[in-house]
């Protein structure tokens, strides 16, 4: 047996003794039932956690063998080549393990949840679990794990793989609106935050495994990986600990609870292998970019403190939180928290909602965007303050919309989650385009490290040129999308199911940003798009469309029926009873609304269609001084030549 692979079956042995050690100190461990309570058994009790282990081992190094091909060994063609190939292919073989792993965790969380030894579980109760959000997100996953297992054997385009790393880290939604911390309150804050912490924790733990395989396959490509990953270990850092004191704050309810649970005592272990698995890792990749050290050894010991930390996230996963379930009402419930009180002017002003999309978009977005300004600073690169001002005001529209006064009550009233609609579709999102985050992203991005190599800026250029963008960008299709996609949710009980789950006020808070953004960067087009139309199209397309949204709120007005009636009716809400005349402004001031994104593109069009006409007079002008006027003397000497053919057809 080779020493890396003792090295790897050493650091999971760790791994999986962390996690029996965790779950045994923090009360996860199985436990023998009162004498007539049935009990799944020690089998059952050890044999889910391990599995899940085993699953998420395997998650996490087809997620950072994924990055070793797509981002961090360099490339200079279209198609993988050399040892991103060999990568693909082992993250092949690993998804096998986490589809078949997630069907053994299935199985044995049949056995579980209902207190049956494996050899007595029958079909009615796979078919009970599988109604549960818990079985149906398991067979999701192994569902994801087959096919990414199967594509990874038929492509080798590094376009397509790098489609098939995002639709592996989207899978993770899911999880995360049905893990653990989904149930102590703050769901949608919780549910988020996991899916960042998940998100980073994969790509960071998974890109340091992907970098040892790389180092030990003694590739002459290793530096430059090293480079690219230190890169990405900052930003995954980051997300991580952002999102992980989000999450902890939400499981422990209050800061005592760290010291004063073994859920806490967990908690400050992961916490501490994390700090040091990034501690571990700057000063290595400094000793080795500053004297070219061997990177192997340290990296066999960080490896180890990986394991460890995934050991400990599966125990705090089966590890009871010191909140415990603090939901005791419906409307509770519904809301992931207590009703606010009526709304006031100070409320919708100065509220506050820890709502997990807002927080996510408006602090990724921040983050991004800045980061982009002090990247073009240090290059001595100007950039437009309006471009600045207009994407902090949009951030500043979604805050408000979301995690400000007014998405404290966007769940609770009709009106006010109209409002919210509108700002994140309608208002938002031509600040967001005016800011230009497209055009800042290919001026910031890493560009080729050598001749043909595809980076993050090639990716991005090769997005605009894609296929998929241009069928977006289509005239028809942001239009339809943007009003559409409006008839289809309220008009249909679409917009019933989504109200009552959680996940589904995230993924509406989301549709409406993104849709929103894409009808107006097709209408406004500042940023490079694969389709330019003239303004005065993109007025016209702005004019034909808005109708229909007028069209829409009037329709909103004029209902007899309550929309989502069965969860107003549950909120029972103390104030603002009649539901029906809620809904009523909630249409007016949608009505009201839809002028003033009309009035804001208009100028923005304006002052676009007279840019472009200076910019026009000005080549005009510099062509007139290269050849000394040449089109005017031309177009004069026509004039000159159709007047004497006139005066000679007079005189004859």
């Amino acid at each position: 047996m080779s020493v890396p692979v003792r090295s790897g079956l050493a650091a999971f042995l760790l791994g999986t003794a962390s996690l029996v050690v965790a779950l045994s100190v923090g009360g996860g461990a199985p436990q023998a039932a009162p004498q007539g309570i049935a009990d799944a058994g020690p089998v059952v009790g050890w044999g889910l956690p391990l599995s899940t282990y085993v699953v998420q081992m395997a998650v996490v190094l087809v997620v950072g063998l994924l990055l070793a091909a797509v981002a961090l060994l360099p490339s200079s063609a279209d198609d993988l080549q050399g040892l991103s190939v060999d990568a693909t292919r082992a993250a092949s073989r690993l998804a096998w393990v986490w589809a078949v792993g997630s069907l053994v965790v299935f199985w044995f969380t049949v056995a579980d949840t209902f207190a049956r030894p494996l050899s007595t579980f029958t079909l009615p109760l796979v078919t009970e679990l599988l109604g549960t959000s818990t079985g149906q997100v398991l067979i999701f996953q192994a569902v994801v794990g087959a096919a990414t297992a199967v594509a990874l054997r038929w492509t080798l385009s590094l376009r397509a793989v790098s489609v098939l790393l995002g639709l592996v880290l989207a899978s993770f939604v899911p999880i995360a609106f049905t893990g653990h911390s989904a149930q102590s309150g703050s769901h949608d804050l919780a549910a988020v935050s996991l899916f960042l912490h998940l998100v980073g924790v994969t790509a960071w733990v998974g890109g340091l495994a992907a970098l040892a395989w790389v180092a030990w396959r003694g590739s002459k490509r290793f530096e430059p990986a090293l480079r690219r990953f230190s890169t990405l270990a900052l930003w995954a850092f980051v997300v991580v600990g952002v999102s992980g004191v989000t999450n902890a704050a939400v499981r422990l309810g209050e800061p005592a609870a760290l010291w004063s649970s073994t859920y806490g005592w967990l908690v400050a272990a992961k916490v501490v292998a994390l700090v040091s698995l990034a501690g571990f890792g700057v000063v290595q990749r400094r000793r080795i970019l500053a004297s070219g050290a061997r990177f192997l050894p340290v990296a066999v010991l960080e490896l180890a403190i990986m394991a460890i930390t995934v050991g400990l996230s599966v125990a705090l996963a089966r590890t009871p939180t010191p909140v415990g379930e603090i939901l005791t009402t419906q409307s509770q419930q519904l809301l992931g928290g207590p009703m606010p009180p009526a709304p006031s002017v100070g409320a919708l002003a100065w509220g506050f909602s820890p709502d997990g999309v807002g927080l996510a978009v408006v602090g990724l977005g921040l983050a991004l965007y800045v980061r982009g300004l002090v990247s073009l600073r240090s290059r001595r690169i100007d950039w437009p303050l309006g471009r600045t001002l207009a994407w902090f005001a949009g951030m500043a529209i979604v805050a408000w919309a979301t995690i400000g006064g007014l998405g404290v009550y966007s769940h609770v009233m009709f009106s006010a989650h109209m409002v919210s609609h509108m700002l994140l579709s309608m208002v938002a999102p031509i600040f967001l385009v005016l800011g230009a985050p497209v055009t800042l992203a290919l001026r910031t991005l890493p560009g080729p490290r050598q001749p043909g190599d595809v980076s993050p800026r090639t990716l991005l250029t090769s997005f605009l040129h894609s296929r998929v963008l241009r069928v977006l960008t289509h005239p028809v299709v942001p239009p339809v999308l943007f009003v559409g996609s409006l008839y289809a949710l309220y008009f249909t009980p679409l917009f019933d199911t989504l109200m009552i789950a959680h996940w589904g006020h995230a993924a509406m808070e989301v549709h409406f940003l993104l849709v929103g953004c894409l009808f107006y960067y097709s209408i406004i087009g500042i940023d490079p798009a694969p389709r330019r139309l003239p303004p005065i199209m993109r007025f016209a397309l702005l004019l034909i469309t808005l109708p229909f949204h007028a069209f829409f709120s009037i329709a909103i007005m004029s209902s007899g029926e309550v929309l989502a009636a069965d969860y107003w009716a549950a909120l029972n809400r103390p104030f603002s009873t009649d539901l029906l005349r809620d809904q009523y402004v909630g249409g007016s001031i949608s009505w009201a609304l839809g002028e003033v994104p009309l009035v804001i593109v208009m100028l923005a069009l304006l002052v676009q269609w007279f840019r472009s006409d200076q910019r026009e007079a000005a080549r005009l002008d510099r062509q007139a001084d290269r050849d000394d006027d040449a089109a005017l003397a031309a177009y004069n000497a026509r004039f000159q030549a159709m007047s004497e053919q006139q005066e000679r057809s007079r005189t004859r």
